[in-house]
């Protein structure tokens, strides 16, 4: 599996398009998608040979124990390798603000720890069953976990919700880890089929098929909103994605922005429009109220299409 994360998803979005997406997110300025105030708490969801991983967390001010509101985890792009908690930090807190609990997750990534791909799906997988066996102290509703990411992280939003296996040894399998809803930005959804085409072979094939939400369908998948603009190559994963979700009658929503690449949701309007989509999407699961507060150009709704 040597070859995995350097040659798969980051061959796969090719090096010029990765590059764009990582200067983005690398060099942008601190973005706020909101003026309400939030409240930040970290709290360490697991220990690994490598190191621990925390969950880092947006807060209401309004927030305690004793609530029970609905829970949004992100996790970071970056092709397994590199990235940070801080990509969505601005969305967490918006969602916050919202009234959700919100979290970035840590995970471990290859220049960091020096891991693979597996061990990214096993980390995304514990900090949903992280979240809801601490339900109780954390204010949360255990049955309305939201599970989101961009890219990489988009993937990893997507196992969470598909692949059974990758489960760690210290998880308590009794707890799913099964989110209720994805909220994905540009996931990378169809990697078999890419690593095919790269001439991957062993085991390095073996886990990009095993790693691939594509493939794992069924008609207990949560609803899920897709995010992609028309010129990024990944977006044949979510086609595929809806192809197969409409005979299983599976809520999956795919908004475009046209002619944007990956990681286009980085900026701005793009980002507040994704956001406004996403707030939409979860008020019409009934986990949030009221209108989205997000504020967007009058006319940036009509920049994506679904």
């Amino acid at each position: 599996m040597k070859n995995l994360s350097s040659c798969l998803l980051i061959s796969l979005l090719s090096a010029n398009t990765f590059a764009q997406a990582e200067k983005v997110r690398n060099v942008r300025p601190p973005l706020k998608l909101t003026e309400v105030a939030v409240k930040h708490e970290e709290r360490i969801y697991k220990t690994t040979p490598q190191g621990k991983l925390n969950l880092h967390f947006s807060l209401p001010v309004d927030w305690k124990p004793s609530d029970k509101r609905p829970v949004i985890v992100f996790f970071f792009g970056g092709g397994w390798k590199n990235g940070s908690y801080t990509q969505f930090v601005a969305q967490s807190d918006y969602f916050a603000s919202r009234g959700m609990v919100a979290a970035s997750a840590d995970y471990r990534i290859e220049s960091i720890h020096h891991t693979k791909p597996d061990k990214c799906v096993e980390d995304a997988k514990s900090a949903v069953r992280w979240l809801r066996q601490h339900a109780s102290e954390l204010g949360i509703d255990a049955d309305k976990v939201v599970a989101s990411g961009g890219s990489a992280g988009g993937h990893l939003a997507a196992c969470t919700a598909l692949i059974d296996a990758f489960d760690a040894e210290t998880d308590d399998k009794s707890i799913s880890a099964k989110p209720n809803a994805m909220v994905l930005f540009n996931p990378a959804l169809n990697i078999d089929e890419i690593a095919e085409a790269r001439n991957l072979v062993g085991d390095d094939l073996v886990i990009a098929r095993a790693i691939t939400p594509t493939r794992f369908i069924n008609a207990n998948t949560p609803p899920a909103i897709i995010f992609f603009g028309t010129t990024d190559k990944l977006k044949e994963g979510a086609d595929q994605y809806l192809a197969k979700a409409k005979p299983l009658n599976l809520r999956a929503e795919l908004w475009t922005a046209a002619d944007q690449s990956h990681g286009f949701f980085n900026s701005a309007p793009w980002t507040q429009v994704t956001t406004r989509k996403a707030d939409e999407f979860l008020m019409s699961l009934g986990y949030l109220k009221s209108e989205p507060t997000v504020k967007v150009a009058a006319d940036a709704p009509a920049l994506m299409q679904k």
